[in-house]
């Protein structure tokens, strides 16, 4: 086994190790940017694209808090939970800065706690239960890996907060996408056991790519690394096929709504408190 070969390939030109959860990054990624919108860009259509992003991110580390005490080892727990922590971090700038030009002046509690499941835009890929190890650290290579992809292009948008949020995003992405694509090499390439429950993971996530590729313009990016981390672990590359509906459209599966009144339980229960 060589998880090193793809661990290392995929941080080609990104060695700065700063990161929100991770490293020493703390400082604040919106520190002096201008928050007025741009002349040109349409304040409803940012307000979307920030909610749809935050909602993906929110749901995802949800999931990935899921772990908390059920990780295989303590080093991957911490890990996963800090993974989460990061696409909070992320979640909570989008939702604050659709809540600054869509009109509504709505915070970021009233975007995560007071939305129910069909005003959510999260992809549904997003939403599924965990299930094993397998299916989590796979899921976590195709979502950051199109995610990634997404938040490059977004650094250079015209509205500076979404391009400062998303060049922040891309260091701690890039982390994401390397911890998942290690992961999946080493259980692809490891037992007979290790390597069924990932070709498993890795057929349960195909039928939901189609969504990911409609969404944004990142399929040749994520088809890449797929095939590439796939070939390294001795595995087939997902097959695509697409189920009706879109996370985007606000068409979910039945899992989302349990999560969202697990995550909205106590701010629902005690409306306007503050802690």
């Amino acid at each position: 086994m060589n998880d090193d070969h793809v661990y290392m390939t995929l941080a080609e030109g990104h060695e700065d190790d700063t990161r929100w959860a991770y490293g020493t990054g703390f400082e604040d990624p919106l520190h002096g940017v201008d928050t007025t919108v741009p002349e040109g860009v349409d304040a409803g259509a940012l307000a979307a694209v920030c909610v749809a992003l935050a909602d993906d991110a929110l749901v995802s580390a949800q999931r990935l808090a899921e772990w908390i005490t059920r990780a295989p080892e303590l080093e991957e727990e911490v890990a996963l939970a800090n993974t989460g922590l990061d696409l909070l971090g992320q979640a909570r700038l989008l939702y604050t800065r659709a809540g600054q030009v869509d009109g509504t002046g709505r915070d970021e509690d009233a975007y995560a706690y007071l939305r129910d499941a069909a005003d959510f835009r999260n992809v549904r890929l997003a939403e599924l239960p965990n299930g094993d190890f397998a299916f989590s650290v796979v899921r976590l290579l195709v979502l950051s890996s199109w995610r990634l992809a997404h938040f490059q292009r977004l650094a250079a948008h015209p509205d500076p907060v979404l391009a400062a949020v998303a060049a922040k995003g891309v260091k701690e992405l890039t982390y994401h996408r390397q911890y998942a694509a290690e992961w999946v090499v080493r259980l692809g390439d490891g037992t007979e056991e290790s390597h069924r429950r990932t070709r498993t993971a890795l057929e349960r996530v195909g039928p939901y790519l189609g969504e990911l590729f409609t969404a944004y313009d990142a399929r040749d990016e994520v088809v890449g690394v797929l095939r590439q981390v796939t070939e390294e672990a001795g595995l087939p590359m997902p097959v695509y096929r697409p189920l009706p509906g879109a996370g985007r459209g606000g068409e979910h599966t039945e899992h989302l709504a349990p999560l969202l009144a697990e995550l909205q339980g106590v701010a629902r229960a005690h409306p306007g408190a503050t802690w």
